[in-house]
């Protein structure tokens, strides 16, 4: 089928003009989603709603059908210094550049897969589409995709629409953050009184920065931990009796975080606490037909070390979308318009056809 690359483009960025002027700061996205869902309404469509998650079935739903489900999310990060634009004012300059906090991460896919699920809901298909715009991405909060999908019918395979150059990320890694205590004895400094929590943490430390899980992935490397941050004294004459330590653990496909978290404690002597065990990496085979078919379409796999909704998904997914992951969280963040055009024709010749 032939399709208005072009005037689809044009509408996409009005689109994404208008959300880029309404602010939608993580867990403050209300006024953008009854946007997004009125808009969607005009195009003659039934809509879900909880919360500020927005959801929208294909026409003719049909349950013997598999399901694909196309998910962006509409929140963003609040503006870091150095911007020296207005981010809430999306400015179009002549270069290409489409300006606007949240353009990149990920209102271009938000608008970009809306786009491609309207054009294929007018065609027939051996699959039924869900277009759902997501909520509190950014803070993996519970309030967003993870309170959505049991409203939904199951699902077969999801394309999250993150900045990825529209390369498939077919696997992406996992997130699990420790707190971390060590406990001693506090005393006079002067006196060498007491038992040093800082010299109980360092040995626990040193592990946390030296230890290799054996497991490595071909598209994900290793586990990767890293003590990001560290607290401890009262004043300089006092031996503390606390110290508490932080770990960013990143985990691949090889490795559930309960496994990780199993393993840690055998090594460590120190309190740990996980502050969440439900941030796992996602993987999809690259023998799967969607993967299969972006390759054909000259499209390179590869594994992502960001975290975004798939790893709330119980089922496989692929993440795939205009724009570039290092613009995200940036001062004065941009897209291309011509990389939001290059996303709906991707998009499209993907999913025009495919069969699962």
């Amino acid at each position: 089928m032939n399709y208005d690359i072009p005037g689809l483009t044009s509408e996409a960025i009005g689109l994404l003009k208008s959300l880029i002027s309404i602010p939608s700061i993580s867990r403050d996205e209300e006024k953008a989603a009854d946007f997004l869902q009125n808009h969607i309404e005009m195009q003659g469509m039934a809509t879900g709603r909880k919360g500020n998650n927005v959801w929208c079935l294909s026409p003719m739903f049909d349950l013997k059908k598999p399901t694909i489900l196309l998910n962006s999310h509409i929140d963003t990060v609040k503006p870091v210094n150095g911007w020296r634009k207005d981010p809430f004012a999306p400015t179009q300059e002549s270069n290409g550049k489409l300006y606007g906090l949240g353009s990149n991460d990920a209102g271009a896919s938000v608008v970009s897969l809306l786009q491609v699920f309207l054009q294929l809901c007018c065609t027939t298909q051996a699959y039924n589409l869900i277009y759902l715009a997501s909520c509190e991405e950014e803070v993996s909060g519970k309030d967003g995709i993870e309170s959505v999908l049991p409203e939904l019918p199951p699902i077969r395979f999801a394309i999250v629409g993150e900045p990825t150059e529209m390369q498939p990320a077919v696997a992406e890694k996992g997130l699990m953050v420790l707190d971390v205590t060590a406990t001693g004895k506090s005393g006079h400094a002067a006196r060498n009184e007491g038992d040093n929590a800082i010299y109980k943490a360092l040995d626990d430390i040193a592990w946390f920065r030296d230890y290799r899980f054996p497991k490595e992935s071909p598209l994900l490397g290793p586990v990767k931990m890293s003590v990001t941050m560290i607290n401890a004294g009262t004043q300089h004459n006092v031996v503390p009796d606390c110290c508490t330590f932080t770990v960013d653990i990143r985990s691949n496909e090889c490795y559930n975080n309960s496994e990780l978290f199993d393993e840690i404690q055998k090594h460590i002597t120190c309190e740990a606490k996980a502050r969440s065990l439900r941030l796992g990496s996602s993987h999809v085979p690259l023998n799967h037909p969607v993967v299969q078919k972006a390759i054909a379409m000259g499209r390179t796999p590869f594994g992502s070390p960001t975290l975004s909704d798939q790893a709330l998904m119980p089922f496989p997914s692929m993440k795939m979308g205009p724009g570039k992951s290092a613009r995200s969280h940036t001062a004065d963040e941009f897209v291309f318009i011509k990389e939001i055009e290059e996303a709906i024709a991707l998009y499209l010749e993907l999913l025009d056809g495919i069969r699962m």
